[in-house]
């Protein structure tokens, strides 16, 4: 039985990915998190053999999750859930350590072929984000988000998510000074001078979900 726990901040996609799988015979869903803080303690608490796990939640985030869950339950195998996927974040979740993509869009036989694989100690990308993936390495324009450092980008990513300073510095056990300083380092990279600005990029470059509607 592949022990399987769906991490997203969304309940109405949580609970109908969990009814879905747990309707295959050899999957079982032990567990439902709908933030990354929440998905590190039980995949420490369940030890489950997958983590499904979405990028853009509230707290620290799908990535530092990851990065996480791989320190120190290593056993756990976890396969990103994501609607969109850039090709030097991809490459940032694998050194995280996940073992997989799968798209939002995608249907639910090839989500189980997905966790099937990943159990059975395979690396799956899913047919539309590997295309992604490939016209990115096409498309000469450089992710601006390169740059930034891990801690950088996890901060980016929750002020992109619309989280006030208070709150980051809360959930990353930091001051909010400190905050402010990383992001104030993070407009100075980036080229942009406030959170809206920062916002806009995100969403050009995907760390936020609605992307292709920005022109």
């Amino acid at each position: 039985m592949i022990r399987v726990l769906v991490a997203d901040d969304h309940h109405l996609v949580r609970t109908s990915i969990a009814h879905l799988l747990n309707a295959e015979a050899d999957i079982s869903v032990v567990g439902e998190a709908a933030d990354g803080e929440e998905a590190i303690r039980q995949a420490r608490q369940l030890k489950p053999d997958i983590v499904l796990m979405d990028i853009r939640m509230p707290g620290i985030g799908g990535l530092e999750a990851t990065r996480k869950i791989h320190r120190f339950t290593s056993d756990v195998r976890i396969l990103v859930l994501t609607a969109f996927l850039e090709e030097a974040f991809a490459q940032r979740l694998l050194e995280a350590g996940a073992h997989g993509f799968i798209s939002k869009g995608c249907q639910h036989d090839e989500m189980v072929q997905a966790i099937r694989g990943v159990f059975s100690g395979h690396r799956y990308v899913s047919p539309e984000i590997a295309q992604r993936l490939v016209l990115s390495r096409i498309d000469s324009s450089e992710n601006p988000f390169d740059q930034l450092s891990q801690r950088e980008l996890q901060v980016a990513m929750m002020i992109v998510n619309c989280q006030k300073v208070a709150d980051i510095a809360d959930r990353m056990f930091l001051s909010p000074k400190t905050v402010n300083t990383y992001r104030y380092r993070i407009f100075e990279k980036l080229g942009v001078h406030s959170d809206v600005e920062l916002t806009h990029l995100g969403l050009r470059h995907g760390l936020v979900d609605g992307f292709s509607e920005v022109e």
